[in-house]
């Protein structure tokens, strides 16, 4: 592999951001999980190298509960990503949350059962990671900054609880997420946040937000598939420009800030039962 080959900021997102680099290369990686969802797309934006994984697919082929999450992150580690940047789709659970708002959450919940949770899943040494603060305060604080110009209504700080999906919330998961306090809802969160934390990789996400869940003050008609990417692709030109500006925010790879992020140092002192990439 090539040093153009390389890239230490990722984006995990949608086909709707091929379009976002510079003369694009794709790559095909092997992992020890199987393949990742897609070729990874490297690429430059605004000077710095970025790879791309499309999560779901190309033609949105693997639905939430069948994505590899441990291969796509494995990859995009593989080629030199340290710092994670995952737009995503979320339905609201709050009513002030309205669609068309970006929230940048600092907590998650994850719902989800039956998805490969854990790259250490090998006999030999305990690895535990930790997971209070999920989401890189670098990432975030870059992704604040680059949407603030471009998000009228911008959020800092919630919980995202993450359901397997494919399908929707009922009325009563909904009401039921909304008592406890939860802000926004969505389907591919975790173990996207975690696993990038076991490979010592920093990861923030970018919540934009589709629909009111069902459950939902005043969110009337149950959600739909078509109406969640309408609005979607309705907001995506804004998002990418947000994202751009959060990229150009991030600290060097070889800077001070980058190596001392608690992201990185997470697996300090501990012996792992396997060899990460370098």
């Amino acid at each position: 592999m090539t040093s153009a080959q390389r890239a230490d900021i990722g984006v995990i997102g949608g086909s709707g951001f091929y379009s976002f680099f510079d003369d694009p290369e794709r790559i095909s990686v092997d992992t020890p999980f199987g393949a990742p969802s897609d070729d990874i797309v490297l690429g430059a934006v605004d000077g710095r190298r970025v790879a791309f994984l499309a999560r779901h697919g190309q033609g949105h082929r693997y639905p939430p509960h069948l994505v590899n999450y441990r291969a796509n992150l494995w990859a995009l580690r593989s080629v030199g990503v340290r710092q994670v940047l995952a737009p995503c789709a979320v339905g609201s659970l709050r009513a002030e949350h309205t669609p068309g708002t970006l929230l940048v959450p600092d907590q998650v919940v994850d719902r989800t059962s039956g998805r490969a949770s854990t790259v250490y899943d090998e006999v030999g040494p305990v690895v535990h990671v930790s997971f209070a603060d999920p989401y890189c305060p670098q990432g975030r604080s870059a992704l604040l900054t680059g949407a603030g110009e471009h998000f009228d209504r911008l959020v800092d700080g919630g919980t995202l609880v993450v359901i397997g999906g494919p399908r929707f919330s009922s009325r009563a998961e909904s009401q039921w997420h909304q008592a406890a306090g939860w802000s926004v809802v969505g389907m591919t969160g975790m173990p996207e946040a975690s696993i990038a934390r076991e490979l010592a990789m920093c990861f923030s996400t970018a919540c934009l937000i589709t629909d009111n869940d069902a459950g939902v003050e005043g969110g009337g008609e149950s959600v739909t598939h078509e109406e969640v990417m309408r609005v979607f692709g309705d907001n995506i030109e804004r998002l990418k420009v947000a994202l751009r500006e959060a990229i150009s925010r991030l600290p060097e790879a070889e800077s001070d800030d980058a190596a001392t992020c608690p992201c990185r140092r997470v697996l300090d002192g501990q012996e792992l039962p396997i060899t990460l990439p370098s």
